[in-house]
């Protein structure tokens, strides 16, 4: 790197992917970029549709049959995942980058024994045998917190709950010591106290593994306690990024000012009513001109409906992609 600069582990450089559908071609994914370093956990929020998954699938290459990335690179560890093959992507999915998806409940095989299912990728890419890898199983059950491990990986996934099943999928995800965990809505399907208890275990392998983590979410208060730095994504975009607490305390693109401004807070003594997001998600095959969030922006202005602004720095490591706050004005109560 210039300068001695460290290399990020993960980088997407102006991503853009496409679906094509009997209406025409959308473009789930329109010029993404953001990086993610070893050890870091990075979150990416926004309303569902908003290209979080398809952003994971593409760093993948796990795209539907209609899908494809027409633009951009994917460099992870120096190398340009769009310009391996087929078969050097088959090496690094599983072994270097893993994935846990949204619904627990579907994501296992129900025809085979869940301890089978978690030391496959054991066998695919670490030549273990048989035996080693239900060892390995019983090991990362208990590392994952699932009770009776040395049992329980003889058992069938309708013998799980919702939790030990997430549990299942995260110890499957880890069994490879990855560089990199990408976890799609790990909590979604799950009640609250259990969702405090995968989060928590997410957080504790982060350390024990040194594992870097992409977070997808629509929780903002899950990014608030588990990220060091956010993505915050609409209509396919990167509308703002930087530093959790300052994206947070200081946001500077309307879409994350209103996000937070819908979810109650702890520190609010304000008593003000909440401010629901005004308006719904666009039309990906037709979106609007110039910013895609200007029809429900209470801080639009002329500009905004004629050019869609760049993502640029705005203020300290914070990147948005506002004509307001790149023009140095605050985002304040509208009407204040």
């Amino acid at each position: 790197m210039p300068g001695g600069a460290k290399a990020h582990l993960l980088e997407l450089q102006n991503v853009r992917t496409e679906l094509q559908l009997r209406d025409g071609v959308l473009t789930a994914v329109d010029c993404v970029s953001f990086h993610v370093d070893s050890g870091e956990t990075l979150g990416i929020v926004g309303e569902s549709g908003s290209g979080k998954t398809m952003t994971a699938l593409s760093i993948l290459r796990l795209l539907p049959r209609s899908g494809r990335v027409t633009n951009g690179q994917v460099r992870f560890k120096g190398r340009d995942l769009l310009a391996l093959s087929e078969g050097e992507m088959e090496e690094i999915r599983g072994a270097e980058i893993a994935m846990i998806f949204q619904d627990p409940m579907t994501s296992l095989n129900p025809v085979f024994e869940v301890g089978w299912q978690v030391g496959e990728p054991l066998r695919l890419h670490r030549a273990t045998g048989g035996r080693e890898s239900m060892s390995k199983a019983v090991e990362m059950f208990s590392r994952v917190g699932i009770p009776e491990a040395a049992r329980r990986v003889s058992q069938y996934p309708h013998m799980f709950s919702g939790g030990m099943r997430q549990r299942a999928m995260i110890a499957m995800g880890l069994s490879t010591e990855p560089s990199l965990l990408i976890a799609d809505e790990p909590t979604t399907a799950l009640d609250v106290t259990i969702q405090a208890q995968i989060l928590e275990l997410l957080r504790t392998l982060n350390r024990e593994f040194g594992t870097a983590t992409i977070l997808i979410t629509h929780n903002l208060g899950v990014v608030a306690g588990m990220c060091e730095r956010v993505v915050v994504m609409y209509a396919g975009r990167v509308v703002e990024q930087g530093p959790t607490r300052d994206v947070f305390a200081h946001p500077q693109h309307p879409y994350t000012w209103s996000l937070l401004h819908s979810i109650p807070r702890l520190d609010d003594e304000s008593g003000k009513p909440l401010r629901p997001v005004e308006g719904a998600p666009p039309d990906m095959l037709q979106l609007p001109p110039g910013c895609k969030f200007n029809p429900r922006c209470p801080f639009a202005i002329e500009q905004c409906s004629k050019e869609e602004p760049e993502l640029l720095p705005v203020k300290g490591a914070q990147l948005a992609r506002c004509w307001v706050t790149q023009a140095g004005d605050e985002l304040t109560e509208p009407g204040a």
